[in-house]
């Protein structure tokens, strides 16, 4: 499979934005890819935080949606990386809360520069809801947090 995959180019037709999506669960990142596209967003995917962040050279997003646990790089890497560049986009991470320290991922990644946080398992139109609410929220960390 390829490492990037450009689900809607439709940069300069009144798309509502353009986001990143990483992900190395491919069946979850075809679901997420299809919702923003349908809702009017252009889209990149990636399949772990190191394809992502050469996504996000090319692509410029808007919003980077990151799981947390990934092979290659991991979505805490991602964001760290993703913060110290100069007008970083927005970033959403998600990741499985299960017991124990994976409970704990989302709050780290809060911590350490993701705009809000959301839980797997989730509908996808709570994903999309909370990626408009940040991408129009033009304040860094200024999210409600979950």
């Amino acid at each position: 499979m390829s490492a990037l995959r450009l689900v809607s180019q439709d940069l300069d037709s009144g798309a509502r934005g353009r986001v990143l999506l990483i992900d190395d669960d491919l069946a979850l990142l075809g679901l997420m890819a299809h919702a923003f596209a349908e809702a009017g967003y252009s889209v990149l995917t990636a399949e772990n935080g190191r394809k992502g962040l050469v996504a996000l050279e090319r692509f410029k997003p808007d919003l980077v949606i990151t799981d947390i646990v990934m092979p290659e790089m991991e979505g805490i890497g991602a964001i760290l990386q993703i913060r110290r560049r100069p007008s970083p986009p927005k970033i959403i991470a998600i990741s499985d809360a299960g017991p124990g320290a994976r409970r704990e991922y989302l709050n780290w990644a809060k911590h350490l520069g993701a705009d809000e946080v959301l839980a797997k398992p989730f509908r996808m139109g709570q994903l999309v809801a909370l990626a408009q609410q940040v991408i129009q929220n033009n304040s860094n960390h200024l999210g409600r947090g979950s």
